[in-house]
């Protein structure tokens, strides 16, 4: 296992944090179609150019705005599309001319979004992807699957590749200041990855964290559009989720998740000991989809009220029930209840003694009883108090451990849910 290196980084803030907002905003942003519109309708090179690059002008670009809005979400950091698969820098690259420099908006980008979201107090992530469909030696632009190692046209092709991606890297690793998350994507064909770049990068940025997706060295897991931890429970792991169905905007997509699925997502992935990183999709000018702030100021006023149960959390040793999802930090124990039982809530998983309930938001005491291997929460209201997702506090004795462990989800061999 590749997940650590030698540089004695801390990486605290990133478990402390549990939550990030991603950004995916580009050319594409300006067909309004999604990020994969070039590679899904086929679309030229000198076309995809001229209708979207050159109209892709950021006119109401203001990421002070985007990282109050982070902030107010209850995020610790930000990451951006810094060059998605379609080859479009938004910084101005020396590699190339297809940049936000030369082109559309004919300014950089990043060095504004890099200040912005420093003095607001988070922490910068850059996304990066290897795979360039404009690259003339990028093999499968237009592929329906990922292009594979031996669909490079020769050996020289992939060292130019190579070579380009590199510049890239060290241009956004020396032209920025300090990075704190490199997140890669698109790392197609897998021999794009060598570990001298990644080692280049840890050279420039000592303390920045990589994720897993161009190879060694690297430091984070990620799980796609799905809440997954991996089975090692020491490993550090992500789960990078969209607020509707797309990552770059599109216009005609509307299916947004409400606020008290982003909070249940908070809960899933902070009792698996991960971090959410939520994605939005800004317009082709920067401006924000007003649905996209609303979910994310009404979830962010949860965790205003809750963060003790998310931020800091450790991986929960206890599984699944029918009311919620159980978080654990210290010899604190978060019951999330989402579904009420009524008066009473019957937990029969805790081995640990309760010394105090109370409900997280308020603070006010919960009556509870423990009888035998059963704890009964009483005199619960039956209309939960918040609609979004309701938490009791628990005070336990010692680390807290469940009765029995679960090692199989009903079918033996299958990995507990």
């Amino acid at each position: 296992m590749n997940q650590q290196n030698s540089t004695s980084a801390d990486f605290s803030w990133f478990d402390h944090s549990r939550y990030g907002m991603f950004v995916h905003w580009g050319a594409y942003s300006v067909a309004a179609r999604g990020e994969w519109v070039r590679n899904r309708e086929r679309i030229p090179q000198d076309e995809y150019a001229r209708l979207y690059a050159d109209n892709f002008r950021a006119e109401k670009y203001d990421p002070a705005a985007w990282a109050a809005l982070a902030k107010e979400a209850g995020m610790g950091y930000v990451v951006i599309t810094t060059r998605h698969h379609d080859g479009f820098a938004l910084w101005p690259t020396a590699t190339s001319d297809f940049h936000a420099g030369r082109v559309g908006p004919k300014r950089d980008l990043l060095k504004p979004f890099v200040e912005a979201v420093r003095a607001a107090g988070l922490r910068v992530g850059f996304y990066f992807s290897p795979a360039d469909w404009r690259h003339s030696d990028y093999p499968g632009s237009y592929y329906r699957d990922w292009p594979g190692t031996g669909d490079w046209c020769s050996p020289d092709a992939r060292a130019r590749m190579l070579s380009c991606y590199r510049e890239q890297l060290v241009e956004l690793m020396t032209g920025y200041g300090k990075i704190d998350y490199l997140w890669y994507d698109g790392c197609i064909p897998a021999d794009l990855a060598t570990p001298e770049i990644n080692e280049e990068v840890i050279r420039l940025q000592p303390h920045i964290l990589i994720n897993e997706r161009n190879g060694a060295p690297w430091h984070v897991h990620i799980s796609e559009q799905a809440i997954n931890p991996p089975k090692r429970r020491d490993m550090r792991w992500e789960a990078c989720m969209t607020l509707n169905d797309n990552w770059g905007w599109h216009a005609g997509d509307t299916n947004w998740k409400s606020a008290r699925e982003v909070v249940k997502m908070l809960c899933e992935t902070a009792a698996g000991g991960g971090n959410l990183l939520l994605n939005i999709g800004p317009r082709p000018d920067g401006s924000v989809p007003g649905e996209t702030v609303r979910i994310l100021r009404e979830s962010g006023a949860w965790l205003a009220r809750n963060g003790d149960a998310i931020r800091g959390c450790e991986r929960s040793p206890f599984t699944w029930n029918n009311w919620g999802r159980v978080t654990v930090r210290g010899n604190r124990v978060y019951l999330h209840i989402r579904n009420g039982t009524g008066r009473e809530l019957c937990w029969a998983e805790l081995k640990n003694k309760v010394l105090a309930a109370r409900w997280l938001d308020g603070g006010a005491p919960v009556k509870f009883d423990q009888q035998g291997e059963r704890l009964f929460l009483r005199d619960l209201p039956v209309e939960l108090p918040d609609p979004l997702t309701s938490t009791i506090e628990l005070t336990v004795e010692g680390a807290p451990e469940p009765l029995t462990q679960q090692t199989t989800f009903w079918i033996p061999g299958e990995p507990a849910a």
